[in-house]
């Protein structure tokens, strides 16, 4: 309750307790006979007026500001003044006030648009906005109430967006939506210039629908452009899965080549060493038949010295010769035999050479 609502009771109080007392007087002078008011009856009939004028002008002057309003004083019609929150007193009869919320509005605007490729749009924007309370004057003189305002503000908002969405295709806006609402915002906030008197504190875009037919379009495009990737994924992973398939199929064939380049050096090797072990045989027969053997050292490019043998076969016979030659298969018949004789002989008579110690 309010400082003018109570000064009204008691003033109420006050003229009740007036009129009772002059009640009580008059009933008193009926029962004296008295056809004059005494001095009492006087008093409060003055009393009683006077608290009957002052219920009449003083309560309606007492004005509560509440936090988060301002109002304009305006005297007899003009804007004069404003008040802040609090309780002020001026006379009703020559002051009233008009009261403007200060807090931040917070504004929906649902509407139609059209993109640049003719697409429609439904459109659900948020506009917080707050007035200038060091502008409430002009505002009450130029727009006189706050819901006038409001709607100036709801149109200029309208049209700006639109404005800017007209300007992208339909794609671009499904694609872009976060980098438009701030464009929105900045389009908003230049036309609601200092002519305005508020501050926008805010614009967002809540929510763009199209038509149903648009988004099926962009669906079973987002469907499609999903297949290419998951397409060129596997494509992708295939060529991956194919390299390295190549990749362990050098190693392999790197192992065989490397495999088969050791087999042939081991089989080189194995055979250097057979054709050793045969000159050698052939050395050391020749040299039981009486042949001369010659040796000569060769130092090779690492430093290694070996010795080459060769048999001196000047003044020598064919037939001679050949008792080598004969020798060594008969070596190598040797090496070859497993100690067994044959069991089948062929024809009538056979003959074979049977070695001895």
């Amino acid at each position: 309750m309010n400082i003018g609502a109570i000064i009204a009771v008691l003033l109420i109080i006050g003229i009740v307790i007036s009129i009772t007392i002059i009640a009580l007087q008059s009933k008193k002078n009926k029962k004296a006979k008295e056809k004059t008011f005494s001095l009492t009856s006087k008093i409060a009939t003055g009393v009683a007026c006077a608290l009957l004028v002052a219920l009449i002008l003083i309560p309606g002057s007492f004005h509560t500001v509440d936090t988060g309003e301002v109002a304009v004083v305006k005297h007899l019609g003009e804007a004069r003044n404003v008040r802040s929150a609090g309780t002020y007193f001026d006379f009703w009869l020559t002051e009233s006030y008009n009261y403007y919320d200060a807090k931040v509005q917070n504004v929906e605007i649902s509407t139609a648009a059209y993109s640049k490729d003719a697409q429609t749009m439904d459109i659900l924007m948020t506009i917080q906005y707050q007035i200038d309370t060091s502008k409430t004057i002009e505002i009450a003189n130029k727009y006189g109430s706050l819901n006038i305002l409001g709607n100036r503000i709801q149109s200029v908002a309208t049209e700006k967006a639109k404005s800017v969405l007209s300007s992208y295709s339909a794609m671009s806006i499904i694609e872009t939506r976060s980098n438009i609402s701030p464009e929105v915002e900045e389009a908003i906030k230049a036309a609601i210039d200092e002519n305005y008197y508020v501050n926008i504190v805010a614009v967002v875009l809540v929510n763009i629908d199209f038509s149903d037919a648009f988004e099926a379009t962009v669906e079973n495009k987002m469907i499609a452009e999903q297949e290419k990737l998951k397409a060129e994924y596997e494509k992708e992973t295939a060529i991956v899965n194919a390299e390295k398939e190549l990749e362990v199929a050098k190693l392999q064939a790197q192992a065989k080549l490397e495999t088969a380049t050791a087999d042939a050096k081991a089989q080189i090797e194995l055979a250097k060493a057979e054709a050793r072990a045969l000159q050698l045989k052939s050395i050391e027969a020749a040299r039981a038949l009486g042949f001369k053997i010659n040796e000569t050292e060769i130092t090779d490019s690492e430093g290694n010295i070996s010795v080459e043998y060769t048999i001196d076969f000047e003044g020598k016979s064919a037939d001679e010769v050949k008792v080598i030659t004969d020798y060594l298969k008969y070596i190598e018949y040797l090496d070859k035999w497993d100690g067994k004789l044959p069991e089948v002989m062929p024809g009538d008579s056979a003959s074979i050479i049977i070695p001895s110690n």
